[in-house]
């Protein structure tokens, strides 16, 4: 069925997390995006605890692995981009609203439709999916950390001027611990609305779905081992492809007929 688009608003931003050992997924991302949205109005960033500068003033170390660790929280990040989202709504001065997405992510649909699911009444709005509350390893083997609300802030929608997202100042984002933030934990129940789960389709996590608005690779890209097969990873190489990646082509030769489809 054919959904009508219509351009985002001044004050409407995408906000991609970036990380720099996932690059080429978050260039998949942005021209994913691209590809299917409005033409007019879209002002995409990169958004992780380097873009943030001087106002980024947690903690952090590394582990032996290469992994960031947030000393407040006492726990590893699995990207630069786990405390950082939270942010936005001081980026945006407290108005408008702006959509946030990990970088691992692949849209399939105009994200103007998101947008004009905004409910003023909402602080966030959130695909509120079922808990996942045992921790486990992801990608490059990176720890990733169960809390309440698991995978709810890898796609939030934020009303940035909502009287409840000024909790989130300088000082609470650099000394709360990112349990505390990607529950939520600043916001009553009833200021959370709910996006449709095609919003947030988590890969072999999600009920399956043939059509989804939004594809979120959280357990590996399909340029990581073992995720070359993955849901509608043809289309996530044909994206690489035409952002600048032609090589991934060539990880399965079953792909040569992929490249004649529409772009």
């Amino acid at each position: 069925m054919f959904v009508k688009s219509r351009p985002l608003k001044a004050g409407e931003r995408v906000y991609i997390g970036w990380d720099a050992a996932e690059a080429v997924a978050w260039n998949v991302a942005e021209y994913s995006l691209f590809r299917h949205a409005s033409r007019r109005l879209i002002r995409t960033d990169r958004i992780a605890l380097q873009t943030l500068g001087a106002r980024y003033q947690r903690q952090t170390s590394a582990l032996t692995n290469g992994q960031l660790f947030d000393e407040i929280s006492g726990a590893p990040m699995s990207t630069g981009h786990a405390i950082a989202r939270f942010f936005i709504p001081l980026l945006q001065e407290f108005s408008g609203w702006a959509l946030f997405t990990d970088g691992d992510v692949l849209f399939r649909e105009d994200v103007g439709n998101l947008f004009e699911m905004a409910d003023p009444k909402y602080a966030v709005m959130v695909v509120q999916h079922p808990p996942i509350l045992e921790a486990a390893t992801k990608k490059a083997g990176h720890v990733q950390q169960a809390y309440p609300r698991k995978n709810w802030s890898s796609v939030i929608l934020f009303n940035c001027g909502h009287l409840a997202n000024r909790a989130l100042t300088l000082q609470a984002l650099n000394t709360w611990t990112g349990r505390d933030l990607h529950a939520f934990s600043w916001l009553r129940d009833a200021e959370i609305g709910e996006l449709p789960a095609r919003w947030n389709h988590l890969v072999h996590i999600s009920q399956p779905d043939p059509n989804p608005a939004l594809v979120h690779y959280t357990l590996g890209t399909p340029d990581v081992d073992g995720h070359e097969h993955d849901p509608f990873a043809d289309e996530w190489r044909l994206a690489a492809r035409v952002a600048g990646y032609s090589n991934l082509l060539a990880f399965h030769t079953e792909l040569q007929g992929v490249g004649k489809a529409a772009v």
